[in-house]
């Protein structure tokens, strides 16, 4: 799996087209989507024109498990038939669960489907997204298959230390989502900008190289095409000690804090 890989999330279909075709020639191999974002269709169109093998692509969609329906085992592989269908694939390289929803206790079922869906070789790995510690830890109690991945919100103002280090205890790749933050707070905070510009880097840069350095695979999400191709350069240049000391205290200081939803919660 690349560490450094593309996402699409509220990136409309017809979109998601164009973006992904930008994000192919710029470098990307890795191009993350999710059934709920609706642009699998879109996305996949992107990557049946681009003309890249298919061995070279690492595409990742999951399974909105949302509270409008029982996940039972006909629904989740009904829900990845049609994610198959959306992308005009034969194979998934990453299939995720998207969120633990702990409060209604099917998570553990749906993974006994992921197993499955592993087995069949139609997904390369399986893993989740959003999930805890304790959801973590009950899967390996119920399970025999470890998550190849926890697809995580991951960034300097969140960077979730004991999680990362349950993922190493366990064998979990670490995936940032939302890996710059939202909005512009993140990079535009003094600190960041420091380290950006002792490098000659830009802020994004800067947080993205972070990423690397602590281990994580990171996918960033623009639709700009200089963004695209900007966030590519972040391999030929290292930050020191110094740079990771002061980027690690932002998880410490006041404006550290989720961003997104708390999964322990969240059953939108």
């Amino acid at each position: 799996m690349p560490r450094l890989g593309f996402g699409v999330w509220q990136v409309p279909d017809a979109e998601a087209e164009q973006v992904v075709a930008t994000a192919l020639p710029a470098g990307y191999r890795s191009i993350d989507t999710a059934s709920v974002y609706g642009n699998e269709a879109g996305t996949g169109r992107a990557l049946a024109a681009a003309g890249v093998p298919r061995e070279e692509l690492f595409v990742t969609t999951k399974l909105w498990n949302g509270p409008s329906r029982r996940w039972g085992r006909d629904e989740v592989l009904r829900a990845f038939d049609d994610s198959l269908d959306r992308l005009g694939l034969d194979r998934i390289d990453l299939y995720l669960i998207h969120w633990p929803r702990p409060m209604r206790d099917d998570f553990v079922r749906i993974w006994k489907t992921f197993e499955e869906i592993a087995a069949s070789g139609r997904a390369r790995a399986v893993g989740v997204s959003n999930f805890r510690p304790v959801d973590l830890e009950r899967l390996a109690a119920e399970s025999g298959l470890v998550p190849a991945v926890n697809q995580i919100e991951l960034h300097p103002l969140f960077p979730q230390p004991e999680l990362r280090a349950l993922h190493a205890r366990h064998g979990i790749a670490t995936e940032a989502w939302s890996p710059l933050g939202q909005g512009k707070e993140l990079l535009t905070l003094p600190a960041v900008g420091a380290v950006a510009a002792k490098h000659g880097r830009s802020a994004a840069q800067v947080v993205l190289r972070w990423h690397l350095q602590l281990g994580t695979i990171a996918i960033p999400k623009s639709v700009t095409p200089a963004r695209i191709r900007e966030n590519t350069e972040i391999f030929d240049f290292a930050l020191d000690a110094e740079d990771l000391a002061a980027l690690d205290a932002l998880g410490r200081g006041p404006a550290a804090r989720r961003i997104g939803p708390d999964p322990a919660v969240f059953d939108v």
